[in-house]
């Protein structure tokens, strides 16, 4: 909903929402190059590049850790505010915890577009946290030119039940919970594309359902591992989890699932952003495509998603349990390499 006759917010932003993202081979060897935590309560740190934090407090209970946030992905205020509380609440999903309570991060531009579109945002993050079960309990904010809004969360989970990006075997089958294409709808509705126009809607109810039911199924069906998919796309976020369980991966094209509508925007190059294409050009070192991979397929597998599906890791006969679709497997091989057929 409008509330104001400003400038767009999507018009603000140099990147739409997690492609706004530093690149996976940029920020890699800079974290990698950091002090090292030797702590016996850390359960998860940052030498995995996992979701989030974990921090044992006692025997039976650890505290998930996360931050996330970024440039508007949508010009509505209140979508804007839900798909980021949703991508921010992922990360703790993602872990295998439940979200405890969270805290608002706003950098606004609070003269140009005015108070009521900053209240919608707060709004809808706040209606997506008590969606979540979460309590907001306050949060941080700054002057800037840039509007940028998400979450600092905290949740908990028992020690022995967490769920890491490290925890893959092979012969794993791989579960995607949501389909792409969200960056590419995002980038054609930028780029002024009239055939991206009607996509929006989809796009905004893949962003701004939570990962919570996808979550709890895949820790019933005793998943191994899980990660979710954001501004890496599915081979970067793949390419991770595969390295920290020291396992290769198999991706099968045809079976990647797309938003209606996507295949039509990434046939020609212009609804491909730039984040997707810095995945694309990172992927090409550790992943090979078969020949007969189409290349809008190519594309998808390297959009920049944004509060993407859950990537879960599980024995084969148990895939069916989680929602979502089986979009390869894990296999013997070098770690972080990854093959895509075409399925």
């Amino acid at each position: 909903m409008a509330t104001t006759a400003g400038p767009a917010l999507t018009s603000l932003s140099h990147g739409a929402g997690c492609g706004c993202k530093l690149s996976a081979a940029e920020i890699a060897p800079i974290v990698s190059a950091l002090p090292a935590i030797d702590d016996p309560r850390l359960i998860v740190g940052s030498a995995t590049a996992d979701d989030a934090g974990v921090v044992r407090v006692r025997d039976d209970l650890a505290l998930v850790q996360t931050v996330d946030f970024f440039t508007p992905i949508v010009d509505d205020p209140y979508d804007f505010g839900r798909i980021a509380a949703a991508n921010a609440l992922s990360d703790v999903y993602a872990m295998g915890g439940e979200p405890v309570t969270a805290l608002n991060l706003v950098a606004f531009p609070l003269e140009r577009l005015g108070g009521g579109v900053l209240r919608e945002i707060l709004r809808g993050g706040g209606d997506v946290v008590r969606a979540a079960g979460a309590l907001l309990v306050g949060g941080h904010s700054i002057d800037d030119p840039e509007p940028k809004y998400g979450l600092a969360v905290t949740g908990t989970v028992h020690p022995d039940e967490v769920l890491t990006n490290a925890g893959g075997r092979a012969g794993d089958a791989l579960v995607l919970t949501k389909p792409l294409g969200v960056g590419a709808i995002s980038t054609a509705l930028k780029r002024g594309r009239d055939d991206a126009a009607g996509l929006l809607a989809r796009a905004v109810d893949v962003m701004t359902m939570l990962n919570a039911d996808a979550a709890r199924a895949a820790r019933a069906a005793g998943a191994h591992g899980m990660t979710d998919v954001t501004g890496f796309g599915l081979l970067g976020h793949l390419r991770e989890l595969a390295t920290a369980s020291g396992v290769a991966a198999e991706v099968h094209a045809d079976l990647v699932p797309a938003i209606a509508g996507v295949e039509a925007l990434l046939r020609d190059g212009d609804a491909v952003s730039g984040g997707s294409r810095r995945n694309r050009a990172h992927a090409e070192t550790f992943a090979r495509f078969a020949d007969d991979v189409p290349e809008w397929r190519r594309r998808l597998v390297c959009d920049a998603t944004t509060s993407g599906g859950l990537l879960v890791a599980l024995a084969p006969e148990r895939a069916g349990d989680v929602p979502g679709a089986v979009v390869g497997r894990l296999v013997e091989g070098a770690a972080g390499t990854i093959r895509v057929v075409r399925g």
